[in-house]
């Protein structure tokens, strides 16, 4: 799945992680129910979003034919039930997902990345993108929403990108995703009943899509760099420090916007609206996480010493994309990411002795149909997605998983949930909204 919106587990508490997952297996399933099995491989983060933004306004009820229902046994869930969000919210984020979907995949096939350089996979790739496109204009007009602004978005990109050179604002090129994420944020006050919302909610759209545009062009830089794919940042000359400014500035500005939205609750989240706890978590507090990874700063604000170190409207010190990155996960002197052992520990290779004598044998790799068998085995138990670390199928290498990815240091998360968090320890600073 893609996205830049990946909260962790530990920040998030029980309740709201429930919460997220609901949404998720929701928007999981909508594609599914609507577009068959193959498209729920279009599932990202990001779509999920809309979802979240469309719940936490109606409330409970709110007219939008949502609310919960219990899904049936699923692989990933290691073949358990749960509680999953339905509605127009789930239709709305399957037919983002899959215009995004489409456009990345038409993105893909236009740098001619990896085996999209080949000319019939090319043209596979080009007629699943246009299927996707298609099906999230059907899935838009089932729920009143008109796809022709991100269809428009998607086909005026490439446009954008052929007139960018040295000197262009990068922002020009960030334009017709802004134009599309807006508007799909400010359809979901339409969706909860919430008219008034559609304007600051267009305006928190618009921003999220220039982040997500800034960011993907961050981290691919290097690699589309080496392969020689257009890059914006590369294209318009544009340095990593003004991406940063701009990065920080659309935080900032999506902050804003949402002290003007109404929950469901009927306060804003200045107000503490409960509704939109999970929102204002993802938009507010997950964001500039998003940031600090992309730029190859992220720390956890609740560990003493790995505070963000920088006030607003202040870039951090160059680390990362910059430097040596910094935190708790830095490089300390030698490292053996794959080795069983610690080198400061008393069975370190480097010292020519075990306690056991030599260093003991390490598990060799599976051939392919027991590979396959234990890949059968990390699906149907779930350990592939919720275990922090799990053995690869295949080569045997320990493996992180994919909900155990927390980038939140040495501290205990645990101590407050989610939007609590600017209450007992001030959350990096990043909020003053009270909740």
């Amino acid at each position: 799945m893609f996205g830049i919106v990946r909260p962790c587990g530990h920040r998030l508490g029980d309740h709201l992680k429930a919460q997220w997952m609901a949404h998720l297996c929701g928007l999981c399933l909508a594609l599914r129910g609507d577009h068959g099995q193959f498209a729920r491989i279009v599932t990202n983060y990001d779509g999920l979003l809309v979802s979240v933004l469309t719940e936490a306004q109606a409330g409970d009820g709110g007219g939008t034919g949502g609310g919960r229902r219990t899904a049936g046994p699923c692989p990933l869930r290691g073949m358990r039930t749960a509680s999953v969000a339905q509605g127009e919210g789930a239709r709305l984020a399957a037919a983002v997902s899959l215009v995004l979907a489409s456009a990345k995949v038409r993105d893909h096939v236009a740098d001619g990345d990896g085996l999209l350089a080949r000319r019939p996979v090319a043209l596979a790739a080009r007629r699943a993108a246009a299927g996707w496109g298609r099906a999230g204009a059907r899935t838009g007009a089932a729920v009143g929403f008109d796809t022709a602004v991100l269809l428009d978005a998607v086909d005026r990109q490439a446009g954008v990108e052929a007139l960018a050179g040295p000197g262009t604002p990068v922002l020009a090129v960030t334009e017709p995703t802004e134009t599309a994420t807006a508007a799909a944020f400010a359809y979901t006050a339409h969706l909860a009943g919430r008219p008034a919302n559609a304007a600051p909610l267009a305006e928190a759209g618009r921003l999220f899509g220039r982040l997500a545009h800034l960011l993907d062009a961050v981290e691919d830089q290097a690699a589309d760099a080496a392969s020689g794919a257009w890059n914006p940042l590369t294209a318009t000359g544009t340095p990593l420090t003004e991406a940063r400014r701009l990065a920080d500035d659309a935080v900032h500005g999506i902050r804003l916007a949402l002290r003007e939205v109404a929950w469901g609750s009927g306060e804003s989240a200045r107000g503490r609206g409960a509704d939109g706890r999970l929102a204002h978590l993802l938009l507010a507090h997950e964001l500039p996480r998003s940031v600090d990874r992309a730029f190859g700063t992220a720390s956890c604000g609740h560990a003493p010493g790995h505070a963000s170190g920088h006030a607003p409207g202040h870039p951090p010190a160059p680390q990362g994309a910059f430097g040596p990155p910094q935190g708790p996960y830095a490089p300390q002197g030698p490292q053996h990411p794959h080795g069983p052992y610690d080198p400061a520990g008393p069975y370190d290779p480097s010292r020519g002795h075990h306690p056991l004598g030599g260093e003991p044998p390490r598990p060799g790799k599976r051939g392919f149909w027991a590979g396959c068998a234990a890949a059968v085995g990390l699906c149907c138990t779930c350990k592939a997605c919720c275990a922090d670390e799990f053995e690869g199928p295949w080569s045997r290498k320990k493996r992180e998983g994919a909900c155990g990815n927390c980038d939140c240091g040495d501290c205990d998360c645990s101590c407050c949930e989610a939007c609590q968090c600017c209450e007992c320890c001030e959350c990096c600073s990043c909020c003053d909204c009270g909740v």
